[in-house]
C-alpha cells in the first residue's frame, strides 16, 4: 500500500482547482457572446430578401383584342375590364381607329384594351356564392342568371325585369313605342341641334335623356353610363313614372 502511494499524482487543491476551470470558462464564455454580437449584426441583411419576396407583385396590364359589338360604349368596355384611366385611355390607345368622336364606335370595330383583370377569378368568386339564397335575395339570384340577347328585344326584356324588381311600371309595347319615336332603336343616339344640346345637356341613347335626368332617376343596379341599352331604359321609365305614371302615358316628346 505505502509503494502505490509514492507513484501517485499530488492532489491539486480543490478550491485553486476551482479557480482555474471557472476563470477558463469565463474566457471561454465571454469569446462566444462578442462573437454571437457581430455575427447577428452581420446575419441581419441577410433577412431582408426573404421579407421582400414575401411581398405579391402587383399584376401587369395584359393586351387584349376587343371586338365592339351593338350595343356597346368605351365606357362599358372599359368598366368590364377594368382599364386604368377607364374610358378616355381606352379611347387614347385607339383614336387612330375611333376617330375624332368616342361616341361613334360601331359593331365590328377592334379595339386595343390594357387590363389586369383575371375573369377566372371573377368567375370562381361568383360560384362561391350560397347555392340556395332565401327570401328577396334568391329572386335576384335568379334574375342575374337569366340571360337576354343583345339586340332591342333584350335590352327591353332586361329592363322590364329590372322596372318588376324596383316597383318602376311600364310594358313593353309602351317602351318599344318610345324607343322607336325617340333613337329608332340606336343606343348610341345623340340630339345635338335641340334646346337641350343649346344648353349643354344634349339626349341620349335609346330614350334620349339628358345627363341631369339620367343620374337624377338612375336605377340601382344599371351601369352609369347614359348610353348603356337597359340603364337608359330603367332611367327614362324611371322619370317617366314620377312625371306621367308611366311610360305607357308617354305619346310624344317628354
Amino acid at each position: 500500500m505505502a509503494g502505490r502511494g509514492k507513484h501517485r499524482r499530488p492532489r491539486t487543491n480543490p478550491l485553486t482547482r476551482g479557480v482555474a476551470i471557472a476563470g477558463t470558462g469565463a474566457a471561454a464564455l465571454t469569446l462566444p457572446l462578442l462573437g454571437a454580437t457581430y455575427a447577428s449584426a452581420a446575419e441581419a441583411p441577410q433577412s431582408a430578401p426573404a421579407v421582400a419576396q414575401s411581398v405579391p407583385q402587383a399584376a401587369q396590364p395584359k393586351s387584349l383584342t376587343y371586338t365592339v359589338a351593338k350595343g356597346d360604349s368605351l365606357y362599358r368596355i372599359a368598366d368590364k375590364y377594368d382599364v386604368a384611366g377607364g374610358w378616355k385611355k381606352l379611347y387614347k390607345d385607339n383614336r387612330s381607329a375611333i376617330g375624332d368622336s368616342p361616341k361613334l364606335i360601331h359593331p365590328g370595330l377592334k379595339l386595343k384594351v390594357s387590363t389586369t383583370k383575371a375573369p377566372a377569378a371573377k368567375k370562381a368568386a361568383k360560384s362561391s356564392a350560397p347555392a340556395k339564397p332565401a327570401g328577396g335575395v334568391a329572386k335576384a339570384t335568379q334574375a342575374s342568371a337569366k340571360t337576354y340577347a343583345d339586340n332591342l328585344d333584350g335590352w327591353i326584356r332586361e329592363a322590364l325585369d329590372i322596372m318588376g324588381q324596383k316597383g318602376i311600371p311600364g310594358s313593353y309595347d309602351g317602351i318599344y313605342r318610345n324607343v322607336m319615336r325617340e333613337s329608332s332603336g340606336n343606343p348610341q343616339a345623340i340630339n345635338n341641334w335641340d334646346s337641350n344640346a343649346v344648353k349643354g345637356t344634349p339626349s341620349k341613347g335609346l330614350l334620349q335623356t339628358i345627363d341631369p335626368t339620367f343620374q337624377a332617376y338612375h336605377v340601382d343596379g344599371t351601369s352609369w353610363d347614359p348610353y348603356d341599352p337597359v340603364a337608359n331604359i330603367t332611367a327614362a321609365c324611371n322619370y317617366a313614372a314620377d312625371r306621367y305614371g308611366s311610360i305607357d302615358n308617354v305619346n310624344g316628346p317628354y
